[in-house]
């Protein structure tokens, strides 16, 4: 979101959960960026009591704080977790604060929370809390702390159940609410802390994320990083206490400035992310937006009850799929055009125990996607932006498409049709078992998607026909298990000409 040059007030406005209070709040002097080792000991933190801190940068992009004088922020990725990446686009949402704000503190997509502009309308945050409204219900002896720069952070997303919300005033900007978040930090006995920090995104709608100002502001915030994380290391009681620390970001800019479209630049996040369980220098590519809430949740013990429908994951309980496994095999494009031909992103070798069947597959076409491919989030929109492919949100890392439309853009001879295989999976015949997978299917006639399983080696049998668009979602089907079986297959048959396309990940079976 744009945001004016900050006018003068004299006010500050703080809520909580018991009304609305003013108090004046001590500003602590200037420290020395913190050298980030600490964060991630190795101690057990079962031991100490757990602490969250999540510091957002509205705006900020990740290969940006690398280029730029950012010695804080750096230290934490050399500590830590460094987890590029991606957001939704228009028509699911655009690329703006409110979606993004949103979807990182309530651990769900648009698609749930209904935050689809900054405006608010008609949003679902009553069903889909933040996760300190959730810290709230599940353990109200914990203190939750949230302060912002940009009022609708603190105002809506985070609900009023929340112990503390503090609206900076604009004249104070983000120097008033790191000084806020400093003195919470050092003299108050937080449990979780939000802090929203706004000047980098200022900085990206006035001069663009090119500009040597847009560098500067993120300078800036790293000094402000550098005071919050400094203030954590001063608690007296620090020695007894486990921190996680979280730096995140809504959304990405582009080089000329401004967001809110599908441009890879203006769809960028990441996660940088230190604790006691969190391998230092480490680089992931299969943490989403909505994992900074489930992960503040799991580190302080809070249980995550799948009734609540998140759509993140704690990022300390990974669990990487087969399609993950072939990301070092990924090569660079072929015959697609726009990509840029130092993105590494599709193979047609499929993970061990996989197969692909192309018995029935027409020749000619695009060969990045002649048959099912496995492929990335940047390589496949780079393909062919605003065709929805960018709403493929509950993938995660690598995942497997079959593409007719991208592949019918060359000259073909016959039609796609090309069947992916699994690995059998162990079954108790009689007993229930559950096929789960992720998928986000785009229909146009005579396009057909089919899930098919088998038992024992026998006649596959359809379990699932795709004959409609369907949004990114995670399926779970029953299988009826036959009396004695012992191994199941499951097959995904596309079929068609050119139409659109399918996505599948995380395929797995849960046998009773």
């Amino acid at each position: 979101m744009r945001r004016p040059p900050p006018p003068r007030s004299p006010e500050e406005h703080v809520s909580s959960g018991t009304g609305i209070t003013r108090r004046s709040l001590l500003v602590s002097t200037a420290v020395a960026a913190l050298a980030a080792g600490p964060l991630a000991a190795t101690a057990k933190a079962a031991a100490k009591a757990p602490k969250v801190l999540v510091i957002g940068l509205d705006g900020a992009l990740l290969n940006r704080i690398e280029d730029a004088d950012t010695p804080a922020l750096k230290g934490l990725m050399a500590a830590g977790l460094t987890a590029p990446s991606a957001l939704y686009a228009d028509p699911l949402a655009p690329t703006s604060s409110g979606p993004g704000w949103s979807t990182l503190i309530t651990g769900v997509w648009p698609d749930k929370h209904k935050v689809l502009n900054n405006d608010f309308t008609g949003h679902q945050l009553a069903k889909y809390p933040d996760f300190m409204t959730r810290i709230e219900a599940a353990k109200p002896g914990l203190r939750t702390y949230a302060v912002a720069s940009w009022n609708p952070v603190t105002d809506i997303i985070f609900s009023a159940k929340v112990d503390t919300r503090v609206s900076t005033p604009a004249a104070e900007y983000d120097a008033g609410t790191t000084s806020r978040a400093v003195a919470e930090i050092a003299d108050g006995d937080p449990d979780a802390v939000f802090v929203h920090l706004d000047n980098v995104d200022h900085a990206g709608h006035d001069s663009g994320a090119a500009s040597q100002a847009y560098l500067d502001a993120l300078h800036g915030v790293d000094t402000q990083v550098g005071r919050i994380l400094a203030a954590v290391k001063s608690r007296a009681t620090y020695g007894n206490e486990s921190w996680l620390v979280m730096i995140t970001a809504d959304h990405g800019h582009t080089d000329a400035g401004g967001h809110g479209g599908s441009s890879w630049a203006e769809r960028q996040t990441f996660l940088i992310a230190t604790g006691a369980t969190i391998t230092p220098g480490s680089v992931r590519h299969d943490v989403r937006m909505p994992d900074v809430a489930a992960t503040a949740l799991a580190h302080l013990g809070v249980a995550i009850d799948p009734a609540w429908g998140l759509d993140g994951r704690p990022v300390q309980q990974p669990r990487p799929d087969d399609f993950d496994a072939l990301r070092d095999t990924l090569r660079g494009p072929v015959d697609e055009g726009g990509i840029g031909s130092g993105v590494l992103g599709f193979t047609h070798t499929p993970p061990s125990g996989w197969t692909v069947d192309n018995a029935r597959m027409g020749s000619g076409g695009v060969t990045e996607w002649r048959g099912w491919s496995f492929t990335t989030d940047e390589f496949w929109t780079k393909a062919a932006r605003d065709q929805g492919r960018e709403n493929n949100i509950r993938a995660r890392g690598v995942f497997a498409v079959a593409d007719g439309d991208e592949w019918s853009d060359r000259t073909t001879s016959g039609t796609f049709d090309s069947t992916l295989v699994s690995p059998p999976y162990d079954v108790r015949g009689g007993a229930a078992a559950t096929l789960t997978y992720t998928t986000y299917y785009r229909h146009e006639a005579p396009q057909k998607g089919e899930v098919l399983v088998s038992y024992d080696g026998g006649a596959p049998v359809v379990v699932k026909t795709y004959a409609a668009d369907t949004p990114s979602v995670v399926e779970n089907i029953a299988l009826k298990v036959p009396a004695g079986a012992r191994k199941v297959q499951v097959r995904f048959r596309y079929s068609g000409g050119n139409n659109w396309y399918w996505t599948i990940d995380g395929v797995k079976i849960s046998a009773a």
